[in-house]
């Protein structure tokens, strides 16, 4: 029964993983009362990133989450996407080729400016700052650069906060905006909520979310884990064959999961490399949504979207965290999807292009001489 529940836990003990949650839980609910967008995923991360980058114990640990839990609430996005799927689906998708087209100069040109702002501000060597520089796939990125020489812990960090500083700034950015309370926080209701869920709608989800998240890791589709709910549950709708959706308290457990595991990622970093990760990454975030909010005034009417969904489309957060913020925010999902799938694709080929022009035989954790990083 130990060996069980040591597996289950990764080996955290209970009771800190018990208080990690209830900290993230205390810190989602009151952004969520006072109507922050996207308050429950927003607030948990919040909460438990300070409480871990400024070392607080809790038993005796820093907080911390197995990194594969979040993935067992991953599919819950993936059926809400679903839901959202109309039967003319696909037409729809044929109207969004320009967009499509656009992610093949944005994610190169984003990945340049990347590289440039590490380098030339950060004075990362060219190793780390280039996989640090990459749009999306963040697990590649890792994989890639780690096996090059990145500096291990500047490549995790700077990806990671990259990710995390889209979650906190569109949400609030679009309440800033409209002037309206966005996501979890306003009241609306998604898709297949509208009459509850009974018994057996909801176990056809579970199966559905099951199958689909099997079916695409057997196929080695990337974010099985998202894409394989969506495509079940999105197909399952476009046909008529169900109507239901998660209901919005699964949503909500589900930004406060991810929120808090997302959280627990800044324990253990030394402080002025975290600062300085922030400050870069803060800048690689302001120029990729410049870059996006430019395309989204440019090309919202020619694929017949709102400029809100565009923009959402081309913000480089991952997959699954940006797919959440569509769903919650109730802004074209199934577009804001698939154009993060690409976008993941398109920036691991443009790094396996890019990646033999760099220098070989790095030793992780050195940079290179007279280039230290500015504090």
């Amino acid at each position: 029964m130990r060996t069980l529940l040591d597996k289950i836990t990764a080996g955290v003990p209970v009771r800190v993983l018990s208080a990690t949650f209830a900290l993230g839980l205390a810190g989602g609910t009151v952004f969520w009362l006072a109507g922050a967008p996207l308050g429950m995923l927003i607030g948990a991360l919040i909460t438990v990133a300070a409480a871990a980058a400024f070392g607080l114990r809790l038993f005796g640990s820093l907080p911390k989450v197995p990194l594969r839990w979040r993935d067992v609430l991953v599919p819950v996005i993936g059926l809400a996407i679903g839901a959202s799927v109309p039967p003319d689906a696909l037409a729809q998708a044929a109207g969004w080729w320009v967009s499509l087209l656009a992610l093949l100069v944005f994610v190169p040109v984003l990945h340049w400016a990347g590289y440039m702002t590490y380098r030339r501000l950060g004075r990362l060597d060219p190793v780390t700052a280039f996989y640090a520089a990459m749009p999306g796939g963040f697990i590649e990125a890792l994989s890639m650069g780690e096996r090059a020489g990145a500096e291990p812990q500047m490549l995790v960090t700077l990806q990671f906060t990259r990710i995390v500083l889209c979650i906190i700034a569109v949400p609030m950015a679009f309440a800033l905006v409209t002037g309206q309370a966005v996501g979890s926080g306003s009241g609306l209701v998604l898709p297949g909520q509208e009459n509850g869920l009974d018994p057996g709608e909801a176990l056809a989800l579970l199966v559905m979310g099951a199958l689909g998240w099997w079916g695409a890791v057997r196929l080695g589709m990337p974010a099985p884990v998202l894409i394989g709910p969506l495509a079940v549950s999105g197909a399952a709708h476009a046909f008529g064959l169900i109507h239901a959706a998660p209901p919005q308290w699964a949503i909500l457990v589900t930004q406060w999961v991810i929120g808090t595991s997302l959280g627990t990622r800044f324990a253990g970093m030394e402080r002025r490399r975290l600062w300085l990760a922030l400050r870069l990454a803060a800048l690689y975030v302001a120029v990729a949504m410049a870059l996006a909010v430019a395309i989204g005034l440019t090309l919202a009417g020619p694929v017949g979207e709102s400029v809100p969904a565009v923009i959402l489309a081309f913000a480089p957060g991952g997959i699954s965290e940006m797919s959440l913020v569509a769903v919650s925010l109730q802004i074209g999902a199934v577009f804001v999807t698939l154009h993060h799938l690409l976008r993941i694709v398109l920036a691991v080929v443009c790094a396996r292009l890019g990646q033999r022009w760099l220098p070989t035989g790095r030793r992780p954790g050195t940079e290179e001489p007279g280039e230290g990083p500015r504090g």
